[in-house]
């Protein structure tokens, strides 16, 4: 099943340095994740100033719970940067 998460970061001070912090961890594991076939794509949240506020990840997993054993996984939720997390289900465009 195809998902679309929209992390919206933790709005307190210091976030934006937990998330720098953890940058090159989450994204090794993203690129990992890709190369498998469970992450399809993403990429940060931009405010108007270019500022990182959150995260969208398109991704596949069998079903809701291994969605959310990936998500408690995730550093960024971990770390507490990511503060609110919407799941959507979607259905990826077939490209011919």
């Amino acid at each position: 099943m195809q998902f679309t998460l929209i992390a919206r970061d933790d709005t307190t001070a210091g976030t934006l340095e937990k998330r720098l912090a953890a940058r090159e961890k989450h994204m090794e594991r993203i690129h990992a994740m890709k190369a498998e076939g469970t992450i399809i794509d993403g990429g940060a949240l931009l405010n108007d100033d270019g500022k990182m506020i959150g995260s969208i990840v398109l991704c596949e997993f069998p079903d809701r719970a291994a969605l959310q054993a990936y998500i408690d996984s995730e550093i960024y939720h971990v770390d507490g940067v990511w503060k609110d997390i919407e799941v959507l289900p979607f259905r990826r465009v077939q490209w011919r």
